[in-house]
């Protein structure tokens, strides 16, 4: 995947830090397979230049990506994608949990997706 196809935008209205937006709109990225194992996402100096933001923001959601284990980051070699595709797979299978778990203690479509929204 070529580095500009990777979309992340700073929301001024969001409250939260700008690192977890950052961080947020790339795990989504990599769940919805727009990047996969092996890919490089862009240098942090180069994304923090396009969004506008400090260098240490990107770096900070960078690493939290890489303590998730969602990518590898290089000295020299820049941040690589691990597990893209496992990564959907296994959010599918937390999801197909939460909704037997849910089922199970007698939970309704709306409820779940209640909980789910608070999450968000």
């Amino acid at each position: 995947m070529a580095r500009g196809d990777i979309l992340v935008r700073i929301d001024e209205a969001d409250a939260r830090p700008l690192y977890v937006q950052i961080a947020d709109q790339l795990r989504g990225t990599i769940a919805r397979g727009q990047v996969g194992d092996g890919d490089r996402l862009p240098p942090a100096r180069e994304l923090a230049g396009m969004l506008k933001v400090n260098l240490h923001t990107v770096l900070r959601a960078y690493g939290e990506l890489r303590d998730e284990g969602l990518v590898e980051m290089r000295r020299g070699r820049g941040v690589t994608v691990l597990g893209g595709a496992s990564t959907r797979t296994a959010l599918a299978q937390t999801a197909a949990r939460l909704v037997s778990d849910a089922r199970g203690m007698g939970l309704d479509r709306r409820e779940v997706l209640a909980l789910v929204e608070e999450q968000l």
